[in-house]
């Protein structure tokens, strides 16, 4: 297999010999498949080519914070390279795409040889640290409607896409909000180019040409 065929920057930057071993396995995602529950085994890590997964902590009440996002630069299950045996958290796709999967078993006798695999998981797993601080301080110093920015963004950055689909319900669990309001009058921001919101039972999300920052549009 070689590696400069995929998209996936892990798999990307993985020899040929460590591609083999890991014995990677075709996967298409649906809109809002599960890849993991909390509770149950981690079988197996999965490497997205194309698509946005979601991570959420469920609450007592049921209701769900989004956590992590997952897309072309990602290893999802990488916990289990750490000891984890179950998964603490939700993992489902909010953009539909399709990547690989390899079985636990084989990315953890990969991992322990300590060789490039291991270095570029320890990588990903420091990049993800960092990624969750930088969340932490925006969601604390930042409004709804710069939090929603700043998750758009994240959005086309993982997909590798700027334009998606997403549902209002994904917006609330990424905002921790029982149900996004007020989003079509932030006229504000959409005026400035940051986001624009195209109301409807799809949403886009589309970033303004020549620019960085992202249009979007809610279901």
């Amino acid at each position: 297999m070689h590696t400069s065929g995929f998209k996936n920057t892990v798999l990307k930057a993985l020899d040929g010999d460590i591609i083999a071993r890991l014995g990677l396995q075709p996967v298409k995602f649906e809109l809002e498949h599960e890849i993991e529950s909390p509770g149950d085994p981690i079988d197996h890590l999965y490497f997205l080519e194309e698509g946005m997964a979601s991570m959420t902590t469920t609450f007592k009440d049921e209701s769900q914070v989004e956590v992590g996002m997952f897309g072309y630069e990602s290893v999802i299950g990488v916990s289990v390279l750490m000891g984890t045996k179950e998964s603490l958290n939700r993992v489902y796709t909010q953009i539909a795409g399709h990547g690989y999967r390899c079985h636990v078993e084989d990315a953890r006798r990969e991992f322990r040889l300590g060789g490039y695999f291991q270095s570029l998981v320890l990588r990903y797993v420091q990049a993800q640290l960092v990624q969750a601080m930088q969340s932490a301080g925006c969601n604390a110093k930042h409004n709804i409607e710069q939090r929603l920015a700043a998750g758009l963004l994240l959005c086309a950055d993982r997909a590798h896409t700027d334009t998606f689909k997403i549902s209002h319900e994904f917006l609330a669990d990424m905002l921790g909000v029982r149900r996004p309001t007020g989003f079509y009058d932030s006229r504000d921001s959409q005026a400035k180019g940051t986001y624009r919101l195209h109301p409807g039972r799809n949403s886009h999300s589309r970033r303004p040409r020549g620019s960085r920052r992202p249009l979007a549009s809610a279901i």
